[in-house]
C-alpha cells in the first residue's frame, strides 16, 4: 500500500458503486459536492481512508486554509481527498464515496490510487458527479448530460433524456480517474448538472436535488430527498426575487429563455459560447441610450 494512502478500516461488505466528486471547476455552484455530502449524510456513510496531499499538490497553487479554532488557536486545513462508505440494511452491498480536490501533480498515480482501492473493495461501477456553468436559464428544468458503459445505467439515462456530451478538449482529473478505473475492468459513468452561468449563489440546491433524484434512480436507492427538495424551492424563490429586482438581468434571462426554447423545439443543443456572445451583444444594445454613438 502506498505511504500516501491511509486506510483506517476496510469496508466489511461488498461495495458495488463508487461515487466521486471533485471541488473546483468541475463543481459549479458547489452543486456536485453538495449532492454527495447529502447522500453520505442520509446513508450514514463513515470515513475509512484518505490520500495525503503532500505528494500531489503544489501548495503555492492550491493553498491550504488557515483556520481559527474556538479556543483561539490556529489550525491549517490541507486539501482533503477522503473516502467513506455506507452499507445497506442487509449488510451485503454498499456504496463508496470519494470527495476530493483536483491535484496539481502526478495525476496518473493519484487516479491509479483511487482505482486500486476501489478494486480492492469490490467496486463494479464508478459514477462521477459533476456540475458545470452553462448558458441555460434557471427558469427551465435542470439540464443533465452523462454517459455510462453499464447497459442498465445507460438505459436509465436514455429513458430520462440524458444525452452524452460531444465535448473534446482539455479535461479534468475526473476523466483520468474514470480511465484508471476502466483499465482495471470497472464500469464507468458520468453525470453532469448544468447550472445557469449568471447565478453567483452557491450551493445551487436546485441542481443538487436534480442530481440526487437521478442517482436515486441509477443506484436503485429509495432515499427521502424532502430536505433537499425544500432547499431547492427556497433557492428558486430567492433567485426569482433577485432577478425581478434587476431589470437588466431580467432582460438577459428573457432573451436566454427564448433562445433555449427555440433550440429545444428544434431538438438542438445550443453552443454555450455562442449563446453567451449573442446575449452579451444583446445586453450592450440594451445599455445604449438614444443618441449614443455606436462603434
Amino acid at each position: 500500500m502506498p505511504n500516501y494512502l491511509t486506510v483506517h478500516e476496510k469496508p466489511e461488505a461488498q461495495i458495488e458503486y463508487l461515487l466521486t466528486a471533485f471541488g473546483g471547476w468541475a463543481d459549479a455552484a458547489e452543486s456536485a459536492t453538495t449532492t454527495l455530502k447529502y447522500l453520505q449524510r442520509r446513508l450514514q456513510a463513515r470515513k475509512f481512508a484518505e490520500i495525503d496531499p503532500e505528494e500531489f499538490f503544489d501548495f503555492t497553487q492550491t493553498r491550504p486554509y488557515s483556520l481559527r479554532t474556538k479556543d483561539g488557536l490556529r489550525r491549517i486545513q490541507w486539501p482533503a481527498n477522503e473516502f467513506a462508505y455506507s452499507v445497506g440494511s442487509d449488510q451485503t452491498k454498499g456504496i463508496m464515496f470519494f470527495l476530493g480536490v483536483e491535484p496539481n501533480l502526478r495525476w496518473r498515480t493519484f487516479s491509479r490510487t483511487i482505482a486500486e482501492l476501489a478494486q480492492e473493495c469490490g467496486v463494479k461501477t464508478v459514477v462521477h458527479v459533476g456540475t458545470l456553468l452553462d448558458a441555460v436559464p434557471h427558469t427551465r428544468e435542470v439540464s443533465l448530460t452523462g454517459t455510462a458503459t453499464n447497459p442498465d445505467l445507460r438505459r436509465i439515462m436514455e429513458g430520462s433524456s440524458i444525452r452524452a456530451s460531444n465535448y473534446q478538449g482539455p479535461t479534468g482529473i475526473s476523466s483520468a480517474v474514470l480511465e484508471a478505473c476502466a483499465n482495471l475492468g470497472m464500469g464507468c459513468a458520468s453525470l453532469w448538472g448544468h447550472t445557469a452561468h449568471y447565478l453567483q449563489a452557491a450551493p445551487n440546491y436546485r441542481v443538487s436535488y436534480t442530481l440526487a433524484e437521478m442517482l436515486n434512480k441509477l443506484l436503485g436507492l429509495s432515499l427521502d430527498l424532502g430536505e433537499l427538495s425544500t432547499a431547492a424551492r427556497t433557492f428558486d424563490e430567492e433567485v426569482a426575487n433577485a432577478v425581478t429586482r434587476d431589470e437588466q438581468l431580467s432582460s438577459y434571462v428573457k432573451k436566454l429563455e427564448d433562445q433555449y426554447d427555440e433550440s429545444a423545439a428544434a431538438g438542438e443543443i445550443p453552443d454555450p459560447a455562442e449563446v453567451v456572445k449573442d446575449l452579451e451583444r444583446f445586453l450592450r444594445s440594451e445599455r445604449r441610450q438614444p443618441g449614443d454613438q455606436q462603434f
